[in-house]
């Protein structure tokens, strides 16, 4: 469910990174806990973000979102698609529904992050907290 070569925040943001450069989304279980989402507001290109600072957000038909950057860095690329058609973050929150992409500031920074098996056992952890 979760690509293991993603890393993952708290916060339900995740990052795939391809040299020095992150492409960042939501994942599958902020989407379902958002709801149908309707739309989406993102940075522009050369908008510079420390790591965990919002840099968007999302507004679904239950509320309106953080979306926050998991490392620092510049934002290099923008999906503009989601302006027209945010539902694509419903359909493929790990494909085509990525939001931005970042030239990394500090890899380091990825090693704070989770793993796809760490993200797992946190959301069954949330999910526990929220049933009790």
């Amino acid at each position: 469910m979760y690509p293991s070569d993603f890393r993952y925040t708290g916060e339900h943001e995740w990052i795939k990174v391809s040299g020095d450069i992150g492409t960042v989304g939501i994942t599958d279980y902020a989407q379902h806990e958002l709801g149908d989402v309707v739309f989406v507001e993102l940075p522009k290109v050369g908008a510079k973000f420390a790591a965990n600072q919002a840099f968007g957000t999302v507004e679904s038909v239950k509320a309106v979102s953080e979306i926050y950057c998991p490392v620092s860095g510049e934002v290099v690329e923008v999906n503009t698609a989601l302006a027209d058609t945010p539902e694509t973050i419903n359909k493929d929150p790990h494909g085509a529904a990525w939001l931005i992409k970042i030239k990394v500031a500090n890899a380091a920074e990825l090693s704070s992050l989770m793993d796809a098996g760490a993200y797992q056992a946190y959301i069954v952890e949330k999910q526990k907290e929220a049933s009790a």
